[in-house]
């Protein structure tokens, strides 16, 4: 086990960026999303669930670097895991006047395509070319997200 999380982990650190897989997002509102349109943004995908109680405490955070960033060169996905019902996400969604976009994933289909997420919340930092510049497990720390979304914005296309 501690051989596979270190091999997992040496993926990240050691290899340059890994690029973000292709998938496409089951969107609440009914429309799909894929990461193939999101090229040319920076993006966030943010796995997350409703039993989560890390994902629900950083929800404000999210929300609040949502809307810090939010334009026609940054997007933000949030990606409820597929054991996750969907109305609770529903539920979740329109009480708390989730801002971003937010996906099912029902078959766990996108999960196994961002290199097989498990834990929750798993966070994502995607560049304009399609390039994974941070993968976060378990609640980011939102200044240093901050300044990677920041410093990405900044560089061109």
């Amino acid at each position: 086990m501690v051989v596979a999380m270190a091999a997992a982990a040496s993926y990240f650190f050691i290899t340059d960026s890994p690029r973000a897989p292709r998938a496409t997002f089951s969107l609440l509102s009914g429309r799909t999303l894929s990461t193939r349109d999101l090229r040319g943004k920076v993006y966030v995908v943010d796995f997350w669930a409703t039993s989560c109680a890390t994902c629900i405490a950083e929800m404000p955070q999210m929300i609040q670097t949502y809307q810090r960033f939010r334009s026609k060169d940054f997007d933000f996905i949030a990606v409820a895991m597929s054991y996750d019902p969907a109305h609770y996400v529903a539920d979740y969604s329109r009480t708390r006047h989730l801002p971003f976009q937010v996906a099912l994933d029902k078959g766990g289909q996108v999960a196994r395509a961002f290199y097989d997420v498990r834990m929750t919340p798993t966070t994502f930092l995607v560049d304009k070319q399609g390039h994974v510049v941070k993968r976060i497990l378990g609640r980011p720390d939102f200044a240093t997200l901050d300044d990677l979304i920041r410093d990405e914005l900044a560089r061109p296309a």
